[in-house]
């Protein structure tokens, strides 16, 4: 049986909005990275699937944008050719090496989850929440970084019950910030 990691920058605030002064370094982008790298397939929300699709998807060209820095292309390529599953009432189709998910979110996840191979990342805010109440994540890796936002969508706002986790991995960046690598904790 596959798992289901979820992973998601942060500010120390719980802050969970792109736009919120998290700016991606070197060492982030190679967290980020390893963490697509290790996953047979991505599973995100109609929103999510958007912004990153915007952001990552190769441009028909076949080269990478000019805003993009060296150290930005492994995540692109990594994304770019990674099998998604997009979570959606309201799409009718999608690419991007995609493929709709309908219905029963907890059925149509235990599918996927059954399916042969390694992992499943579960990346955005909405969804992840969803998947949380459901008792679906097996590990939880969250970058906080060193920023104070104040306002914002904050991670796991609504969630029905506490979760208990425990930590099993942590790496320090030069920037500050820390990536934490959580499991539901066994009781």
């Amino acid at each position: 049986m596959r798992s289901l990691h979820y992973g998601i920058n942060i500010t120390l605030d719980g802050c969970v909005h792109h736009e919120a002064g998290i700016a991606p370094d070197e060492e982030s982008m190679r967290y980020w990275t390893a963490q697509i790298d290790r996953a047979d397939a991505l599973l995100y929300g109609r929103v999510t699937y958007e912004m990153m699709e915007s952001a990552w998807r190769r441009p028909a060209s076949g080269g990478w944008p000019d805003w993009m820095s060296e150290s930005d292309i492994p995540f692109a390529e990594s994304i770019d050719r990674t099998k998604k599953y997009v979570v959606s009432s309201n799409l009718d189709e999608v690419d991007w090496n995609a493929e709709l998910v309908r219905g029963d979110l907890e059925q149509a996840v235990r599918r996927l989850k059954e399916e042969p191979g390694e992992s499943l990342s579960v990346g955005g805010v909405q969804l992840p929440l969803a998947l949380a109440d459901l008792g679906l994540i097996d590990e939880y890796a969250f970058v906080v970084h060193p920023v104070i936002a104040g306002h914002g969508p904050t991670l796991f706002a609504g969630l029905r019950e506490r979760l208990e986790l425990e930590l099993v991995d942590r790496q320090d960046f030069r920037s500050g910030a820390i990536a934490l690598l959580y499991r539901p904790a066994t009781a």
